[in-house]
């Protein structure tokens, strides 16, 4: 009997490679003698990085770089191994995220996403030809200025002074030059894991719905968004791109639309960019059971989420499909319209939080036999 186990992470608690591991053991108990395909993944947000390194042996590579109020953070990202060496895959939050920023400090106007240009410029360095991004949990709106000039790209105001790549240098472009942008980023194949479909300005933009939890005021978000929407005028008329309403130019402040600007970069949904690196499908292809799962299943969990992903995957080749969680939520029944055959939660009793977190490991080890005992029973 053949099992591909390929769940996302438990957030707090348990990596996605912990989780493979649990539930194995726990399938042990049972099969003693099974073939176990362990595949960690993550569906392009936090735990990306670890994710795919864990999967293709890869290495984790850490650094210091400047953080989104222009001090120096402890930043990574990852360099898959194997047939993927080539490849790197970056999570912006690593060097721009809001964790970075104390939430009396959040000031979309003064944040920068330049570490993350940062990151990017390390990985060529290291030859990298192959860039895979996840732009959730940043920290800034400043369309990816920051970014943009550690990469060689140059913004100048009326007074042809060069700007400073942050939400408020937004609000002063007059002109850009990229003539000094990084050549390498021609030849560089630049996937972006994008599950927001907003476009850069607007009610729908990138300001007006994720600028408040960053620290804009309802003054703030006005005039960011009439920044953007220049900014976007500017790209076109000095770039030749159209990127105000491509779906996804708004994330992570912007940054979406910095990529489909000023690089050859597309956007995909992050658990299909994930399965593609991961190669799934060479092991479904004679495989009897999957199990996939997240900490938290439920309704959110059938918009572009890892055990959604997993099973579209599987059915494919007709595999039953069980999803592992460490609790349910509202509504979590929808997973039942996308393959998912069967939900359980890892919670053995009333818990408190601190208490589930600590005990992930022990309590997915024994859902893992219990279900496996089941399929026994009733195969």
């Amino acid at each position: 009997m053949k099992i591909v186990i390929a769940p996302d992470s438990f957030k707090e608690s348990l990596t996605a490679k912990q989780v493979c591991q649990a539930i194995e053991t726990g399938f042990r108990r049972v099969w003693p003698d099974a073939e176990y395909i362990q595949i960690p993944v993550a569906d392009g947000g936090e735990g990306t990085v670890q994710s795919l390194i864990d999967a293709t042996q890869g290495e984790l590579i850490e650094l210091i770089v400047t953080g989104p109020l222009n001090t120096p953070v402890e930043a990574f990202y990852g360099r898959l191994g194997g047939d993927n060496h080539h490849a790197a895959v970056i999570e912006m939050a690593a060097a721009s995220g809001l964790h970075h920023v104390k939430p009396e400090e959040r000031d979309p106007k003064l944040t920068s996403s330049v570490g993350t240009g940062e990151l990017i410029l390390h990985a060529l360095d290291q030859g990298i030809t192959k860039l895979i991004l996840g732009l959730g949990g940043s920290a800034t709106n400043d369309g990816g200025m920051g970014m943009l000039t550690a990469l060689g790209v140059r913004f100048f105001d009326d007074s042809n002074q060069e700007i400073v790549g942050n939400g408020l240098g937004l609000t002063k472009i007059q002109k850009i030059d990229v003539s000094h942008l990084d050549a390498r980023l021609t030849d560089c194949e630049i996937i972006i894991a994008c599950d927001v479909d907003n476009p850069l300005c607007g009610e729908h933009g990138a300001t007006a719905t994720f600028g408040k939890q960053k620290g804009a005021t309802a003054e703030d978000t006005q005039l960011l968004d009439q920044a953007l929407n220049h900014y976007a005028d500017l790209i076109e008329q000095q770039l030749g791109r159209s990127v105000k309403e491509s779906k996804g130019a708004g994330a992570a402040g912007g940054l979406g639309a910095a990529f489909l600007g000023f690089t050859n970069a597309t956007l995909k949904p992050g658990i299909d960019i994930v399965l593609e690196t991961l190669n799934i499908h060479q092991h479904l292809s004679n495989a009897h059971l999957v199990i996939t799962g997240e900490g938290r299943i439920d309704w959110q969990s059938a918009h572009g989420k890892t055990p959604v992903g997993v099973s579209k995957v599987a059915k494919l080749y007709g595999l039953p499909v069980i999803a592992l969680a460490g609790c349910l939520g509202d509504n979590y029944q929808e997973v039942y319209d996308y393959g998912i055959d069967a939900v359980f939660a890892a919670i053995p009793r009333p818990l408190d939080l601190p208490t589930a977190l600590s005990e992930a490991e022990i309590n997915m080890t024994n859902l893992a036999e219990n279900v496996a005992r089941m399929w026994v029973v009733t195969n």
